[in-house]
């Protein structure tokens, strides 16, 4: 064993893995060589961490102290954030250019934009909610791309072992001994600056949440690797950002109502159905070669349905998504009649009960109004196509 002289005050974690041990300082180095296996074996039996202290008579010496020591040094080792003036001028400038880095195909307002390139920057958490298929997922790529971060998918609602996909598997060797094999999640973690998709959080079980929990509190930002108290920690770098998708609602099916303690762990950006225009030109730029008027069609339709779902006593339960309307559009550039299209993207997402009285009679009924629009002719019905301006999700 070499010599280790560090300075007086020195601390030492002790962290154990299976069945072997490590000595950490506050800096992260590894120092476990300098230590004999019973006096680490000591330190994680009690819960303390080892000081290098002077003693009375001059002499040096490794002593058991409270683990909160070692936490309070590996604290004061961290460098300085604090913003400078100058910093926080160039983040106002940054910030006010925002919207020249969001790709023309990707459609949001202008303010939630800002906001959530803001929430990025400052490495905060971000829950996005909204209607099914308005692009909550897509806006952690975007982001991805346009501030060129790492990123990192988790796909949550997958997960049937929650241990497993964001901790990591044990594993024997004869050499090591017992140890945990990293996952994604962890490196993740560890990467600083990296986007992190959390995504069907809503989906997950409730034991990935209690995982996360520490990792999404701004005090703490670490994961413990095992339950024991004295497990080792890996810490959550810098300028991460955890982006979480969450469908909520009676309608969405094998979800779980989150718990308070964990959204309060994160800021709600609600992405809204898009408005006429914007839905118009969204379908321009992702499918060309169709007709203008029957992109019209399709924009109406899904407009219509949408105001039908807010009103006070609604034909539908809820209104069509983007998602939809981008493959009405791709199968009319594939060669399907708008009615076609319909029947195949539309209708099915619609019941049938109560026959004439269904939710689907009534799609039906807005589809026949806007395809005979469409060709230039006078509709069969009155809908009362009112002004996009008195939306709610506008």
């Amino acid at each position: 064993m070499t010599a280790f002289n560090p300075p007086v005050g020195t601390v030492v974690r002790v962290t154990k893995i299976g069945q072997t041990y490590s000595a950490i300082l506050p800096d992260g180095s590894d120092v476990t060589e300098h230590f004999e296996n019973y006096v680490l074996r000591k330190a994680v039996k009690q819960n303390k961490a080892i000081k290098y202290t002077e003693i009375t008579n001059g002499d040096k010496q490794w002593r058991m102290v409270a683990i909160a020591e070692f936490r309070e040094r590996a604290q004061a080792s961290l460098p300085s954030t604090e913003e400078t003036s100058e910093d926080h001028s160039k983040f106002l400038d940054f910030l006010k250019a925002a919207e020249s880095i969001r790709p023309s195909s990707y459609k949001m307002s202008d303010l939630k934009w800002k906001f959530a390139v803001r929430t990025v920057l400052r490495g905060k958490n971000m829950m996005v909610t909204g209607p099914k298929g308005t692009g909550k997922t897509v806006l952690a790529f975007v982001l991805r791309d346009a501030l060129d971060r790492p990123f990192f998918n988790i796909p949550l609602g997958a997960s049937q072992d929650p241990r497993s996909t964001l901790i990591g598997n044990v594993h024997y060797h004869p050499d090591r001994g017992t140890f945990v094999g990293e996952s994604e999640f962890i490196r993740a973690i560890q990467t600083p600056n990296a986007i992190i998709l959390l995504d069907e959080i809503t989906r997950a079980h409730p034991d990935a949440w209690n995982i996360l929990m520490s990792a999404l509190d701004y005090k703490q930002r670490f994961v413990r690797v095992d339950e024991a108290p004295d497990a080792p920690v890996v810490n959550v770098a810098e300028g991460v950002t955890f982006i979480a998708t969450a469908n909520i609602g009676a309608q969405y099916t094998s979800t779980r109502t989150l718990d308070a303690a964990l959204t309060d762990r994160f800021i709600v950006i609600e992405i809204d159905y898009l408005g006429r225009e914007q839905e118009l030109e969204l379908l321009k730029d992702r499918v060309s070669g169709v007709d203008a008027r029957l992109l019209e069609a399709v924009t109406n339709v899904a407009i219509d349905l949408r105001r039908d779902a807010q009103t006070a006593d609604p034909h539908v339960t809820e209104g069509l998504s983007t998602r939809s309307t981008i493959e009405m559009a791709e199968l009319l550039r594939d060669g399907f009649t708008f009615d076609e299209a319909a029947e195949l993207v539309v209708f099915p997402q619609y019941s049938q009960a109560a026959g004439e009285e269904s939710e689907r009679t009534f799609v039906k009924q807005v589809v026949q109004k806007h395809r005979t629009i469409a060709k230039g002719e006078k509709p069969a019905m009155n809908l009362d196509p009112s002004n996009d301006s008195a939306l709610p999700w506008d």
